[in-house]
This record gives structure tokens, C-alpha cells and sequence, in this order.
């Protein structure tokens, strides 16, 4: 049986699993309020007209905020497995860390670029940290007993 010691990085990673979540949600809610989509769809749109083999799509609003609605919910609920620390879910945690912290840098980036604020851009920073401390507590966690599923 494991004691409250050991269990401690793990709690402190499921909790960051679920504050990268919540940026997550907090970054969709940030897109929608200031029309995400006008930006991506048109340069998605010229990408393809380029490059017709990459399969880039566009969106309507109602159809990528449910996508974006249900990718946040699938992640809150796979918190579940993170604070049993399930073994898969610490390799889908680097992923998932790298990918948010590439998405903020991504709108901070492209708001530097054209000198005005990015659809996302409030809420990047929000992303790059959480997804450093994902980052940080799933590195913390490697050396931890595997469990199943």
C-alpha cells in the first residue's frame, strides 16, 4: 500500500492535468469571444489553395466549439486517471503539455507578427505555464510504480 508520501507528486501532477484543462477551457472560451475563426478559416482556405494535399478543414463556429467543447470535457474526465496514475496517460501528458505550451507560443507569436492582438492571445500565456507545470510534474512522476488501467 502506497503512503500519503508518495502519493503527494501524483495528486500534484493529476491537479496539474486538470489546470491545463481548465487554460484549455478557458483559451476556447477566448477564441469564441474574439472570432478565432474569421483569422483561421481564411488562412486555412489559402493553405489548402497551395497546398491542396494537406488536409487542413475549416469550420463553422457551431461545429469547432463542439469539438473544442468535447476535447475539453474528454480531457477533465481523464483526470480520473491521472490521479490513479495510470501509466498511459503520463506518456499522453508529455504530448498534451507540448502541444498546449506550442499553441501559446504559436498566438503570441503570430500576435508579435502582425503587431495586434491574435484571437487566443490573452489566454496564451495561460497555456504556456500550465503546460510547463504538466511538463514539470509528469518528469517528476517518471520514476513512480507503473499501475494498470
Amino acid at each position: 500500500m502506497e503512503d500519503a508520501e508518495s502519493r503527494l507528486p501524483i495528486r500534484e501532477w493529476a491537479w496539474s492535468w486538470l489546470a491545463l484543462t481548465a487554460a484549455l477551457a478557458i483559451h476556447v472560451a477566448d477564441e469564441a469571444a474574439h472570432d478565432f475563426l474569421a483569422v483561421y478559416n481564411p488562412n486555412a482556405a489559402a493553405i489548402r489553395s497551395h497546398l491542396p494535399w494537406l488536409p487542413i478543414p475549416t469550420f463553422t463556429f457551431r461545429t469547432w466549439l463542439t469539438l473544442l467543447a468535447a476535447a475539453v470535457v474528454v480531457l477533465a474526465l481523464l483526470s480520473i486517471l491521472a490521479f490513479r496514475a495510470v501509466f498511459g496517460l503520463r506518456l499522453f501528458a508529455y504530448f498534451y503539455a507540448v502541444v498546449m505550451i506550442l499553441n501559446g507560443v504559436a498566438h503570441s507569436v503570430s500576435s508579435l507578427y502582425t503587431h495586434r492582438l491574435m484571437p487566443g492571445v490573452l489566454s496564451s500565456p495561460l497555456l504556456i505555464v500550465c503546460g510547463a507545470v504538466l511538463l514539470s510534474t509528469t518528469r517528476g512522476i517518471s520514476s513512480l510504480k507503473r499501475q494498470p488501467l
